[in-house]
C-alpha cells in the first residue's frame, strides 16, 4: 500500500504546479479500496471546472499511471 501512495503522491506532485498557476493546489489524503482521496484547496475548491480538473485531469492520470487505482475523490 505505502507503494501506491508513493507514486500517487509523485504524480500528484507533477500535476500540482497547474494547479499551483491557476490559484490552487490539491493534497493526497488516503488511498483506501482503489479510491484516492484528495482536498483541492485555493481557488481550486469554488472554481466551476474542479470536477472536470478532477475527473478529466487528475483521476485520468493517476488511472493510467496506477491500476489500482480506480475513482479520485475531493473531500
Amino acid at each position: 500500500m505505502k507503494d501506491i501512495e508513493d507514486r500517487i503522491n509523485e504524480i500528484l506532485n507533477k500535476l500540482r504546479p497547474y494547479l499551483i498557476d491557476d490559484g490552487g493546489n490539491i493534497e493526497f489524503v488516503k488511498f483506501q479500496d482503489g479510491i484516492v482521496y484528495v482536498h483541492l484547496s485555493g481557488a481550486c475548491s469554488h472554481c466551476h471546472m474542479m470536477d472536470y480538473t478532477l475527473k478529466e485531469g487528475i483521476e485520468s492520470v493517476l488511472i493510467d499511471e496506477i491500476p489500482e487505482v480506480k475513482e479520485v475523490i475531493n473531500v
